[in-house]
C-alpha cells in the first residue's frame, strides 16, 4: 500500500516537473484603468502556465516614459493605440507585435446613488457639485476622452474651475470613491468591478463624444526572448482572456 501511494505521488510530481522547469517571469506595465481586469487574467494565466507575473500600473504616458528610460518591462498594455505604435517605431517594441486587447468605455460616476439621474450633460450643467475629477489629459487617454467629452457638450470652459486632476484613472476613481470629488469620469470597468458592483450612480458617455478608446498591447524588446512574456501575449488574445475582458466591462474586437 505504501509503495502504491508513493507511485501515485511520483506520477503527480512528474506531471508538474515540466511546468516548473519551464516556469518563467514576465514583467507587465499596464494602464491604471485595466489593472483590476488584468489581475483576473493574470490569476488564470499563472494557474494555466506556471509562469510568474509582476505587474506595475500607472498612466499610459508615464509608463511610456519609463519604458523609454529603461524600465525593465516585457509587455506594455496601454490605454491607447498611439504609445505602443510609437514604441514600435522607436525600436523599443517588437515590430508587428501590437494588437488591440480591449476597447474602453468612459462613464460619469458618483459614489452618491442619487446624484446622477438621466442625462449626464444636464447633471453637469446644473452644477450641483463642488469637484469634478478627470485624469490628466496630457498623459492619460481616459483623461483626454473626458476633456473631449466636456468640449463636445460645450461645458469645458464652464467647468474648468471645478476640475481636480488625477495622475491616472485609478487615482480619479479614488477621488470619487472617497467623495473628495462628487463626480468623475472613470472607466466603466472600474464601476463594474465585483468589489464595487455598480454602486453609486452613473451615466455612460456616448462613444460619439470622444475618440474610440482602443487599448493596445505590445511585446517590448526586452521581452522578445522571454518565453513567459511571449506566452502571456498569446494568452491575452485567447478566447478565455477575451471573455473575461468583455465580462468585466470592455469591448473586444
Amino acid at each position: 500500500m505504501l509503495i502504491k501511494n508513493l507511485v501515485v505521488i511520483l506520477i503527480a510530481v512528474s506531471q508538474w516537473l515540466p511546468v516548473m522547469a519551464n516556469a518563467g517571469e514576465v514583467r507587465i506595465a499596464v494602464a491604471a484603468n485595466f489593472r483590476s481586469t488584468l489581475n483576473e487574467i493574470v490569476r488564470h494565466f499563472e494557474e494555466d502556465s506556471g509562469h510568474k507575473t509582476l505587474v506595475s500600473s500607472g498612466s499610459s504616458g508615464k509608463l511610456y516614459v519609463q519604458i523609454k528610460n529603461g524600465a525593465p518591462f516585457d509587455v506594455f498594455l496601454s490605454a491607447d493605440a498611439q504609445r505602443p505604435a510609437v514604441l514600435e517605431d522607436e525600436g523599443f517594441a517588437v515590430p508587428h507585435s501590437r494588437f488591440t486587447y480591449a476597447v474602453g468605455r468612459l462613464t460619469l460616476w458618483s459614489a452618491n446613488p442619487d446624484l446622477i439621474k438621466g442625462d449626464g450633460k444636464a447633471v453637469l450643467a446644473k452644477g450641483g457639485f463642488n469637484r469634478l475629477a478627470i485624469a490628466n489629459p496630457k498623459t492619460a487617454p481616459y483623461g483626454l476622452a473626458a476633456k473631449t467629452t466636456l468640449q463636445a457638450m460645450g461645458l469645458w470652459n464652464q467647468l474648468k474651475g471645478r476640475l481636480v486632476q488625477g495622475e491616472n484613472i485609478g487615482q480619479v476613481f479614488q477621488f470619487v470613491y472617497s467623495s473628495n470629488a462628487q463626480l468623475g469620469f472613470v472607466a466603466l470597468a472600474q464601476v463594474l468591478d465585483p468589489k464595487i458592483n455598480g454602486m453609486g450612480s452613473r451615466w455612460d458617455v456616448p462613444e460619439s463624444f470622444h475618440d474610440a478608446l482602443g487599448q493596445q498591447a505590445v511585446l517590448l524588446t526586452r521581452g522578445k526572448s522571454n518565453i513567459a512574456a511571449i506566452e502571456f501575449v498569446h494568452y491575452l488574445k485567447s478566447p478565455k482572456a477575451q471573455a473575461l475582458i468583455e465580462q468585466l466591462g470592455y469591448g473586444v474586437e
